[in-house]
């Protein structure tokens, strides 16, 4: 078991740069389409840490790979979210870099070009037993899972929380991805995690059942707690086989919808360290869901720069 004193939210994941791209309608092939175009901080588990901190969580930690040409400038943004940086620098990969393509019309839904960079080229070498002094939670990006060096370093942390004792969350992070990778391998990887946040689409594809319910009790019998983001539906909270409660979402105007699912989870974690119930921190994280697609880019507010 973990020191009572342990009260950290230690997160392994993608650090990237967001180019967000807001258009309305469809692109005009061939030709020009208006857009307001930003450059932001972003990466699904960065967003997660900055959104953990946030909703009131004092101790976040972020272990995650940069390219020398933008290593300051993601520290100083995460610092300024509240969170301890802990970046590697690489000197062979720049940054990666997402090109987030959202159409302004009422659901603000968004298409991302993806280039993972540095992001994914963390390993086991940058991995010791000691980032998990002081920690109480463990979250794994899903986005590590989808390249061999970063996949190994997941298991070793997986590995090393498990023989600590400190639980462990993760979040697919990309239906796209996860159906490269295959369902069987991604299950078989997860092995060990105490809760699963999966989409709505990642819980449907893991377990090839079209309703979200159904998806997130049979995920239930193979992860302790599956929490099933649903966007304007709310989320889904199951265990032992059942969905044991459904969670309103809360009313929003949607700007952006990029980042929604990583303030979700970035709120829900924060909640659950704090002594929450699942349905209570999913409850948070509706919220938090709430406030992201309300702003631009995958951040809160405070941390958003132009």
């Amino acid at each position: 078991m973990t020191d009572r004193a342990d009260t950290a939210l230690l997160v392994v994941g993608d650090v990237v740069t967001d180019v967000v791209a807001r258009h309305r309608g469809p692109l005009a092939a061939g030709t020009d389409t208006a857009a307001s175009i930003r450059r932001l901080p972003g990466g699904a588990g960065a967003n997660v840490a900055c959104w953990a901190a946030w909703a009131g969580h004092a101790d976040v930690r972020l272990l995650g790979g940069v390219g020398a040409d933008s290593a300051d400038w993601h520290e100083r943004e995460l610092t300024a979210s509240g969170v301890r940086p802990l970046l590697v620098v690489d000197a062979s990969a720049p940054t990666g870099t997402v090109v987030c393509l959202v159409d302004t019309g009422d659901s603000a839904e968004r298409t991302f070009l993806t280039d993972s960079g540095a992001s994914l080229r963390i390993g086991p070498d940058d991995w010791s037993d000691a980032l998990l002094d002081g920690v109480a939670r463990l979250h794994l990006s899903g986005y590590l899972l989808f390249a061999e060096p970063s996949r190994a370093l997941a298991s070793v942390a997986l590995a090393a929380a498990r023989a600590r004792g400190v639980p462990v969350s993760l979040d697919p992070a990309s239906a796209g991805f996860l159906a490269g990778l295959g369902v069987d391998r991604f299950l078989s990887l997860v092995e060990g995690v105490d809760v699963l946040l999966p989409s709505r689409d990642e819980a449907c594809l893991l377990t090839g059942l079209p309703d979200a319910g159904d998806a997130a009790a049979k995920l239930s019998r193979q992860v302790p707690s599956v929490v099933v983001k649903q966007g304007v539906e709310g989320a889904l909270v199951a265990g032992a086989g059942a969905v044991h409660a459904r969670i309103p979402a809360v009313p929003a105007s949607p700007r952006d919808s990029t980042g929604a699912g990583d303030a979700f989870t970035g709120a829900f974690l924060a909640a659950l360290l704090a002594g929450a119930t699942a349905e209570v921190a999913a409850a948070a994280g509706c919220r938090a869901g709430a406030a992201a697609v309300e702003g631009v880019g995958g951040r809160p507010p405070r941390a958003a720069t132009g």
